[in-house]
């Protein structure tokens, strides 16, 4: 069985997300989307509720999973016996990061190979950042975020900006 890792924060997760995440969930048996815990950032949601975020949009997709980990995500990729780590990119400045991450992990981890997928045109600029900037200016995030969520992602960042 051929086993993908996403990672990401997934703060929230977003149509560009998605598409990377349906994509690869056609190459491979079995995709775990995977919200990996970074102490030095704050997120704006919970790791409980990205989690349900990425499971009311991935629904569909009968061999995607999600998990949280906070570690290394070669270690995770190991134990779960992945053979590759799939990242999205939307332009040159995230290949170099993207490709230098790459470049350590098959490092630590010969094994495990990184692809990249580039993402779909219509989400060339999309960023949970950008999200989470509209959002409190009333900015219609339609489109941005899958449907089964866009909802429940706008009402609790507008609550949480007026707190």
């Amino acid at each position: 069985m051929k086993i993908a890792i996403v990672p990401g924060s997934f703060d929230p997760v977003t149509m560009g997300h998605l598409d990377i995440i349906t994509r690869a969930s056609k190459i491979f048996d079995k995709v775990i989307v995977l919200v990996l815990i970074n102490p030095q950032k704050k997120p704006a949601f919970t790791k409980e509720e990205r989690l349900e975020y990425i499971k009311k949009t991935t629904k569909h997709l009968e061999n995607v999973t999600a998990d949280s980990y906070e570690g290394l995500l070669v270690e995770y990729a190991k134990k779960k016996q992945a053979c590759a780590i799939v990242k999205g990119l939307r332009a040159m400045s995230d290949f170099e990061y993207e490709f230098q991450m790459a470049l350590t992990n098959k490092r630590l981890e010969p094994d495990i190979e990184t692809m990249f997928l580039t993402t779909d045109n219509d989400y060339l600029y999309l960023s949970s950042s950008l999200v989470k900037q509209l959002v409190p200016f009333g900015g219609d995030v339609t489109g941005f975020l899958p449907p089964a969520i866009h909802d429940d992602v706008v009402e609790e960042l507008k609550k949480r900006m007026n707190n």
